[in-house]
């Protein structure tokens, strides 16, 4: 099965990495290893270690960094990264990274895989599990989860304002016949959303209701904070993360651990010196997040909604 992926902000990735050629360098989400096919070029006796949680990712980007017969070692983990420390230790690779990189976005192949039913665009089985050996798919949350759990996803993790009316269609809806398919659920939310009120940004009116339902599948905010200080945690001193987000729920978390991180103290601001005893433990690399340029954008329209972050470990 062909498995590609186009990086988003691969030279501002690179650039931030800082990239020794005999460092130790973690990608997060291997993908289709666009961003590791880079990073392994770039290293002469170094070592990269790439996690993912799609199977399909492991088998391509391992045969396709084989064939780049770089220098250096290649190690493919499958997991989730949130368990970063917990899946080094049990493939016994030991010692500090000098780069890590979390890329947030799902991947142009699971976007582009009918079957995977990631994409509103296209009529496909309701799934969207990165990891499809898990057992909670979009199938079951559509069908199962009740009104007031379907409204809260919609809201909390879509940002829809109409989250309460699409739940309540999805909900009077499947009371006749499951939903199965994605082509059902994108009729569902153009029954429930007037015409009149629809997004005047040009986006797909199903798109923050798809957005919100492959978060639920893949819990991809609540272990978030915790995962960036685990990571951080791996660094070498002068190590640095680097998180690409794609939208605004991920990137405010991204943005308040790397700012606490940076600024632990937790003394009030009148005190005339820090007794709270908490040092940071990054600094900042980029003060507002990166962005792509207008040839990337022209290039790759996915990267429209992409955001860099960049801490280093001090």
């Amino acid at each position: 099965m062909s498995f590609h992926h186009l990086p988003v902000l691969l030279g501002e990735c690179l650039e931030g990495l800082n990239i020794r050629p005999d460092g130790a360098y973690l990608d997060c989400t291997l993908g289709g290893a666009g961003h590791s096919g880079e990073i392994l070029k770039r290293l002469d006796g170094g070592r990269l270690v790439g996690i993912d949680r799609d199977a399909d990712a492991i088998a391509a980007a391992t045969k396709r960094l084989a064939a780049l017969h770089a220098p250096a070692r290649f190690d493919a983990l499958r997991g989730n990264f949130h368990d970063a420390p917990a899946l080094l230790a049990a493939a016994g690779i030991e010692g500090g990274m000098d780069g890590i990189l979390v890329d947030l976005g799902v991947s142009s192949h699971q976007l582009d895989v009918r079957e995977r039913g990631f994409s509103y665009h296209d009529d496909a089985p309701l799934d969207m599990r990165m990891d499809r050996s898990q057992t909670l798919d979009a199938r079951e949350i559509v069908n199962a989860w009740s009104e007031d759990e379907l409204n809260r996803i919609l809201r909390d993790y879509g940002e829809e304002k109409w989250a309460r009316q699409i739940a309540r269609v999805i909900c009077d809806r499947r009371k006749a016949a499951p939903i199965e398919r994605t082509h059902q659920l994108v009729e569902i939310i153009d029954a429930a959303i007037p015409k009149k009120f629809r997004q005047g940004d040009g986006s797909h009116p199903a798109r923050r209701t798809f957005q919100a339902l492959r978060i639920a599948v893949n819990d991809e905010l609540e272990p978030l904070e915790p995962a960036l200080r685990a990571l951080v945690g791996l660094l070498n001193p002068g190590g640095r993360l680097c998180v690409i987000t794609f939208h605004s729920l991920e990137d405010r978390i991204v943005k308040n651990t790397f700012r606490n991180l940076a600024d632990p103290c937790t003394c009030p601001k009148s005190f005339p010196v820090c007794v709270c005893g908490k040092k940071p433990v990054v600094k900042p690399i980029t003060r507002k997040p990166v962005t792509a340029s207008p040839g990337e954008l022209a290039q790759n329209p996915r990267s429209r909604s992409a955001s860099l972050r960049i801490v280093e470990k001090l």
